[in-house]
């Protein structure tokens, strides 16, 4: 769990954005915007937080650490919500979606014990390619050619970075990679879920999934923390947490198909906090495959809005894909 957005893309969450699940647009602003690159600036500090806890922290611990905080938002959302957030009709995808969430969580913390923290996160961010992908394969989508053109931009962007002798030319690449995997099959079963439970419920069963699992096998792997780590766990916990709240709000009020690119601006943040925290410093190769990724998913996540829109409006779903590639 990178701090991928709830209501975005989030870091390798998995947890889609509600242009996804056809929730009813509304006008954004500057604020909400803001809101956003806020949020997703949050996500990237508490990524260095948990990339400095892997020093010396079992990773299944940094990831509890970060369940803890996501259970305690999922209680408070559920609080305001009422009923619906309690309330599962699909409990079996449930239970898929939130194991997703849990392994692409954990292989996103494994690949920060052993990756630059702006690479893994940009690598990671190629969720919606696979997202894309797996909706075509499983779900039977018509794609356009401008989205096929996408695809294959971000698959390069990936190829680049992963190119011999970059910092991701490893084993330890396929944890970020694995990452986005499971991030997008979550988004898949989001699909599959659809209406029939309210955000908030879905929210609150990936929370108690991943809780109640890691809380079960803690035996396992619980190390004592010394004051520094436990000071450096409470700072990513919450950044985490209110970067979360941010996002709710921002989605609340804003329109989520222009919302949902700026997401984006965390492999900014997580390239600046690299540099500042780490001595990062990228090569040619590895700025150009992380721009690559990076406009890709931003002009997936903008032809999914178009869609969005259309539906709302009324049209099938196959006629609301012609439009949209037109």
């Amino acid at each position: 769990m990178s701090g991928r957005p709830v209501a975005a893309w989030p870091g390798p969450d998995g947890e889609a954005p509600p242009v996804l699940v056809g929730v009813t647009p509304a006008a954004a602003s500057g604020l909400t915007i803001l809101m956003v690159v806020g949020a997703v600036g949050l996500f990237a500090l508490a990524d260095v937080f948990a990339k400095l806890l892997t020093h010396d922290t079992p990773p299944a611990q940094v990831v509890w650490v970060r369940y803890v905080a996501m259970l305690v938002l999922g209680l408070v959302v559920a609080a305001d919500r009422g009923r619906a957030a309690w309330r599962v009709r699909r409990p079996l995808l449930q239970g898929l979606r939130g194991l997703a969430v849990l392994a692409s969580g954990g292989l996103f913390i494994l690949g920060l014990g052993h990756l630059p923290l702006p690479e893994a996160t940009a690598v990671s961010f190629v969720t919606p390619t696979f997202a894309t992908l797996m909706a075509i394969l499983l779900l039977r989508e018509a794609v356009a050619r401008r989205r096929w053109t996408a695809l294959l931009v971000g698959l390069v962007g990936i190829l680049i970075l992963l190119r011999p002798g970059g910092a991701l030319f490893s084993p330890a690449a396929l944890f970020p990679l694995g990452s986005a995997f499971f991030g997008a099959t979550a988004i898949i079963l989001t699909r599959r879920i659809g209406g029939d439970d309210a955000p908030a419920a879905t929210l609150l069963c990936s929370a108690l999934v991943g809780f109640v699992l890691l809380s079960a096998t803690a035996p396992l792997w619980f190390a004592p923390m010394a004051p520094v780590a436990l000071a450096a766990a409470a700072a990513m916990g919450l950044c985490y947490a209110v970067g979360q709240l941010l996002l709710i709000a921002a989605y609340g009020r804003g329109e989520a198909s222009l919302l949902a690119p700026f997401s984006y601006a965390q492999v900014i943040f997580a390239a600046l906090l690299g540099g500042l925290v780490f001595g990062w410093t990228p090569d040619g190769p590895a700025a150009l495959g992380m721009g690559l990724v990076v406009s890709s998913g931003v002009y997936i996540l903008h032809r999914e809005g178009v869609l969005a829109r259309l539906r709302f409006k009324g049209m099938s779903v196959r006629r609301a894909r012609r439009r949209a590639a037109q």
